[in-house]
Parts: structure tokens; C-alpha cells; sequence
């Protein structure tokens, strides 16, 4: 009996599923809030519950979907020469009210090893991003939801060659 119990305390302690206590993030790629990164954005729900991009089935969340948002980086986007070809992707939260934050850089070379690219690039295409304001807000049960969102670019060589997803 004392076994059984010692194993059943063992199991609750080890399912505990408090954020707070654990190192790890609940998703690869979630977002902790930085005052200095992040400003003044906020999120309307609980951090544990902002749906991630593959909870989503409606394709991109952006009004006029990916045309539209490969019609305005086409047109923002100045070509920098430098010797710099691969992926970069930027990731962020859209909340309940539509507004997007908490954004995110990483980069590749084009084996997929990770590369910083030229600020130059990384700049603008932030800026680009953070410029968008027609981010479609979702909902769960009728109520307004915050969700992942993000945005891959394909580069060669300084110039943007297409967007993902």
C-alpha cells in the first residue's frame, strides 16, 4: 500500500503542468514577453491558451490573404546587395483585437544552419510586418482568441523571392 502510494504522489508531481515552475516553454517557438522587445502589447487571454498557427485551418489570417501580403512586401521591400541568400522567418502574436506583437526573428542560410542576416534585411522586413493592419481576429466559442502567426521569407542574395506560407 505505502508503494502504491509513494508511486501515485511520484506520478501527480511529475504531471504537474505548472508554466511558471518548468524551463521549458509549452510550444517550441512560444513567446515570453520581453518589456524591452514587446513595449506596451498585450495579450487579452491566458498565456498557456494563444492558439498556435497549426490550430488554425483557414490558411493565412490576413485580410486578403496571401496576395495581398505578397502585394505589400513586393512593394515595401528595397532589394539590399550583399552576399546573403536563405530564410528568415518572423513570428508574433496577433491578439483578440487584431494588433500583433511580440515579434520574433530567426534566419537560415540555405541549408537550414542558422544564419543572422544583414540588418539591412531583418529591418525592413520588421518594419514591413509590424506595418500590417489587417490581421483577422479569431474566435473559440464565440470569444475573441490570441493566435501565433507568422511569416517566412525566401532570400537570394539581398532580394525577396517569395513569401510563406
Amino acid at each position: 500500500m505505502k508503494k502504491i502510494l509513494i508511486i501515485s504522489l511520484i506520478i501527480l508531481v511529475s504531471c504537474s503542468n505548472n508554466q511558471e515552475e518548468s524551463e521549458y516553454m509549452r510550444w517550441v517557438g512560444d513567446s515570453v514577453f520581453d518589456p524591452e522587445k514587446d513595449g506596451d502589447f498585450q495579450i487579452c487571454g491566458n498565456e498557456n491558451f494563444v492558439l498556435q498557427y497549426f490550430h488554425l485551418d483557414n490558411g493565412i489570417q490576413y485580410q486578403g490573404e496571401k496576395n495581398e501580403l505578397h502585394r505589400l512586401y513586393t512593394e515595401n521591400y528595397k532589394a539590399i546587395e550583399v552576399d546573403q541568400s536563405g530564410w528568415i522567418r518572423i513570428r508574433f502574436i496577433v491578439n483578440c483585437q487584431g494588433q500583433a506583437g511580440r515579434f520574433r526573428i530567426i534566419g537560415s542560410d540555405v541549408d537550414y544552419r542558422e544564419q543572422i542576416f544583414d540588418e539591412r534585411i531583418t529591418d525592413q522586413l520588421l518594419e514591413i510586418t509590424k506595418s500590417l493592419d489587417g490581421w483577422v481576429i479569431q474566435s473559440r466559442d464565440d470569444l475573441p482568441q490570441d493566435y501565433y502567426q507568422y511569416l517566412i521569407f525566401k532570400i537570394d542574395r539581398g532580394e525577396l523571392i517569395d513569401l510563406l506560407p
